[in-house]
């Protein structure tokens, strides 16, 4: 026979019901919230394709596909279409890496020279952890390649080879494909078995990363985006690349969201490596100064918020990707797309905004300015740069194409906006042993931020003008 329930029951019920439905209510308007602002966003950007995944405390907010994975066949995006990885690949390439260091075969102390012996002997204090860490000091060989030239292993290592070293292991941190490169071809000699296979059977399999995978142009792979390039304001198709380059460790993989919402939850899990690995793989890189620099193993390893931000970014081939872990707020945020001058990392940050508003990139405002003498070295440095008087010599670690390309440009760009107003310091922050500032400078009614890094002898290693 059937119980009726007491009215005090019933009242219970009742309000157990409301309780449980506002978290639901609250999740459909986050939900709905972040689902315009993508919608906006994409549409500001003219960004054909998008993917976008948002995880809260372990639950799945937001996964959902935005315009179209293919232009020509007005093809949609799905959670399962597939997109070029870029660098975020590199934290694969780290736990690939990883797991030969605990099967034993290589040790993070190793010098490099081990697993190449003809490599340059200068290249003898070089170890594992120098490659993952971008503390190697060998050349980043990005856009120096012959792109349409297809490398075998041993020619990818001996161009690596003739790279100069920029600095002395350690001294200092200097983003370098060129390193992850060498990961890969690493991989592949210790391992039995391919760099790319240790990945699909000890990595993907087990985090249940159903169709990632290595780039092929050969294979026919369902769901694969295409990639695009804006060239003169028209949506161009990606230009082609040798095989070759899209098998190297530096960020050569075919994910799709559902694959990367997999591998969030095997990484909220610490899954598949040990914790110890972990810990490794996600703790900042000293430098030889004993000064600390915010990058792990194939991570940026920041803080927002007064909390932990583990994250990566990637480009490559018209894709542009963003992975970012919020631990404080147990919110980890996905962005995928399909256009080279789109910036997903935007998005994360726009995104992580909605969710909680103490995420929000913290605005500029003017602070004490300490050192007027800094202040004044880079008011000059901003006028040689209108002037298109820079000298190699002002300079340190970056790119020989920098000159050729960026002192131009920034050229064209200040000579358009007129005489600069005076800096004011709005932020001044020590990376390694850099120290970067930035600064907000009025042209005529806009205002701008203008942001120089610097070495302890003041050297230029970072220059950026941006609207603010």
């Amino acid at each position: 026979m059937r119980h009726s329930l007491k009215p005090l029951t019933w009242a219970v019920v009742f309000l157990m019901g409301l309780l449980m439905a506002r978290p639901a209510q609250a999740r459909d308007s986050l939900r709905e919230r972040i689902d315009a602002f993508v919608r906006a966003e994409q549409k500001r950007l003219g960004v054909p394709g998008l993917a976008v995944g948002v995880v809260s405390h372990g639950r799945v907010v937001l996964a959902k596909g935005y315009g179209f994975a293919n232009l020509e066949h007005q093809v949609p995006v799905g959670t399962d279409t597939l997109f070029q990885s870029g660098s975020v690949g590199k934290m694969f390439t780290a736990t690939a890496l990883m797991l030969q260091v605990e099967a034993g075969r290589v040790a993070l102390s190793d010098s490099v020279t081990k697993y190449f012996p003809d490599a340059p002997a200068t290249w003898k204090p070089i170890t594992v952890r120098h490659l993952l860490t971008h503390t190697s000091g060998i050349k980043d060989l990005e856009g120096l390649l012959d792109e349409r030239k297809d490398y075998t292993e041993q020619e990818f290592a001996e161009f690596i080879y003739k790279l100069p070293l920029e600095f002395p292991a350690g001294l200092r941190w200097n983003y370098s494909n060129s390193g992850y490169v060498l990961l890969g071809l690493l991989v592949n000699r210790v391992a039995g078995m391919t760099y790319q296979e240790v990945l699909g059977r000890q990595v993907f399999k087990p985090a249940g990363m159903k169709t990632a995978r290595g780039i092929s142009e050969a294979d026919v792979i369902p769901n694969r985006a295409a990639g695009y390039e804006l060239v003169g304001g028209v949506v161009k198709n990606q230009q082609w690349v040798s095989q070759s380059l899209n098998t190297t460790g530096d960020g050569a993989l075919y994910f799709s969201l559902k694959d990367m919402l997999a591998w969030e939850e095997a990484v909220a899990k610490r899954a598949l490596l040990t914790q110890d690995s972990w810990r490794e793989v996600l703790s900042p890189v000293k430098l030889n100064s004993g000064a600390s620099q915010p990058y792990g193993f194939g991570w940026e390893v920041l803080e927002r918020n007064g909390q932990p931000l583990h994250k990566h970014t990637g480009s490559w081939q018209g894709f542009r990707t963003a992975y970012s872990r919020f631990l404080g707020d147990e919110l980890s945020i996905v962005v995928l797309a399909n256009l080279d001058k789109s910036n997903p990392a935007l998005l994360v940050e726009g995104i992580a905004a909605i969710v909680n508003p103490a995420l929000a990139v913290p605005s500029l405002k003017p602070i004490p300015d300490t050192e007027p003498e800094v202040t004044a070295r880079l008011t000059e440095l901003l006028e040689k740069t209108r002037q298109g008087a820079w000298e190699p010599s002002m300079f340190a670690y970056v790119p020989a194409r920098y000159f050729e390309e960026a002192g131009p440009f920034f050229k064209s760009v200040l000579q358009g906006l007129g005489a600069a107003g005076p800096l004011v310091l709005a932020n001044r922050e020590t990376r390694g042993d850099d120290r970067l500032y930035t600064y907000l400078v009025q042209f005529g009614a806009a205002m701008w931020r203008y942001r120089v890094g610097l070495t302890p002898d003041n050297r230029v290693t970072l220059l950026t003008l941006q609207a603010n």
